[in-house]
């Protein structure tokens, strides 16, 4: 091995990692997941790279700490802001790895794999089918579908490689599962980071352009009716200033199928649900800052949970920064007619 082992390198890159998306204070179970795989990799490190052989009983054990909370970051990101009640169901999978470490070493090995299994595949039945991400929390921010997959599909081949270097152990082959080891964590290194420098992960980018296609597809009759229908409701119901709303909620409520409000949208609009809901966010919270409110209340109130996508959907749909639009705009009309 290197005097630098690739999953001590690993552990240093997934820290920094941690602690840059700590710091922007929008993230916390993201921050919690990045520091269990930190730490996995620093323990897998210290372990074969450094002989320190009375860490391994603590390896199976700390693992199940990674599915679980990349369970939880996906929960929290699309689905619904988590509380710590909701959370405690799944601290089974790392005390059940305890019990059978204890008192039952030898199904470790069986164990720890079923449990990435169990949580990856989780996440890909979820994310199945899905349409406009109508399991999704609107306010979700940009973390592409397709990451969050990535992240189910890691989860499984994880899974698969803990099986494999544990065959490998066993058969005395244990230069191939260095080798396997090395590479699931320069893997590792690559999806994490895929998943923590994404635009929800960070500050508002200046490359964002409305989704608005080329040469829009032509709307009908039916699918402007189904958006004044969307509107009207809105106005008599802000169901949009609910941070946990979904299209699937939404389209219940106006008892239409998800894709066929989604197609309506996209085609009077040129935007997703998700930026055409954002819009009805960003122009109430525009009428509260008008009239005093704090940013931050304005945020909440508004229907977002994190600063970033707040920050970012806000300059999108007003051209100025939040804390700038109190100068420069003046209160809206109606605000001034009351």
């Amino acid at each position: 091995m290197p005097m630098l082992p690739i999953p001590a390198f690993v552990s240093l890159v997934l820290g920094y990692l941690a602690l840059r998306t700590s710091l922007s204070g929008d993230r916390p179970l993201l921050v919690m997941f990045l520091a269990a795989c930190a730490l996995q990799s620093g323990l897998v490190a210290l372990v074969l790279g450094y002989d320190v052989h009375w860490l391994r009983p603590v390896l199976p054990v700390s693992a199940t700490l990674v599915p679980t909370l990349a369970w939880a970051t996906f929960q929290d990101a699309l689905v619904a802001r988590l509380a710590l009640r909701p959370l405690l169901p799944h601290v089974v999978a790392p005390v059940f790895a305890l019990f059978c470490r204890i008192f039952a070493p030898e199904t470790s090995d069986f164990v720890v794999p079923l449990i990435f299994v169990g949580y990856g595949g989780a996440i890909l039945l979820q994310l199945r089918g899905a349409s406009d991400m109508p399991l999704a929390r609107l306010d979700a921010g940009r973390i592409p579908s397709v990451l969050w997959q990535m992240l189910g599909w890691a989860l499984l081949a994880s899974a698969l490689s803990d099986v494999l270097i544990a065959l490998a152990f066993a058969t005395g082959k244990a230069d191939w599962a260095l080798w396997m080891i090395t590479l699931s964590s320069s893997l590792v290194l690559l999806f994490v980071g895929l998943l923590s420098g994404t635009p929800a992960a960070s500050g508002p980018t200046s490359d964002e352009a409305p989704v608005v296609p080329e040469t829009a597809p032509q709307s009908s009759e039916e699918d402007v009716e189904i958006v004044a229908k969307l509107e009207a409701f809105l106005t008599r119901d802000p169901l949009h200033l609910d941070p946990n709303l979904t299209l699937a909620r939404l389209a219940r409520r106006l008892h239409l199928p998800e894709k066929r409000l989604s197609t309506a949208v996209n085609r009077v609009t040129g935007a997703n649900v998700s930026r055409y809901i954002n819009s009805w966010r960003i122009r109430h919270a525009c009428s509260l800052i008008a009239r005093g409110t704090g940013i931050t209340e304005a945020m909440l109130e508004s229907g977002f949970n994190t600063k970033s996508n707040f920050n970012r959907e806000f300059l999108r749909e007003t051209g100025v920064a939040p804390s700038k639009w109190k100068d420069a705009a003046p209160v809206p009309a109606e605000e001034t007619a009351a």
